[in-house]
């Protein structure tokens, strides 16, 4: 099934709200960075936010000071939370692990 071509005008309003969405994410991972945000608001933003709600959780692990790649990985496994997992994937559980992981 092919799509149909886009007008001019649809690809730069596709590449406007592109551009709003990364820099969004970009925001919210300098909050979660400078510790203005907690994992905690994050998720509840992913509620109301459909940019953030795209946000890989590794992504967001990883924007925590001190967690590389490595340690995002073994949170996720340990919570149960498959690599490819966004924000809006998220089970009630997997969110309340998430939370209680950085409470601690």
């Amino acid at each position: 099934m092919a799509l149909r071509p886009l007008t001019d005008e649809e690809r730069a309003a596709a590449r406007e709200k592109a551009t709003r969405a990364r820099t969004v994410r970009a925001e919210v991972k300098k909050g979660l960075r400078e510790r203005t945000l907690t994992v905690a608001q994050i998720l509840e933003r992913a509620d109301r936010d459909e940019a953030v709600s795209r946000l890989k959780v590794s992504d967001l692990l990883e924007s925590v000071p001190g967690i590389g790649q490595v340690r995002s990985a073994a949170i996720m496994d340990e919570i149960g939370i498959a690599r490819t997992r966004r924000l809006r994937g998220l089970g009630v559980h997997q969110r309340r692990a998430l939370v209680e992981h950085f409470d601690r």
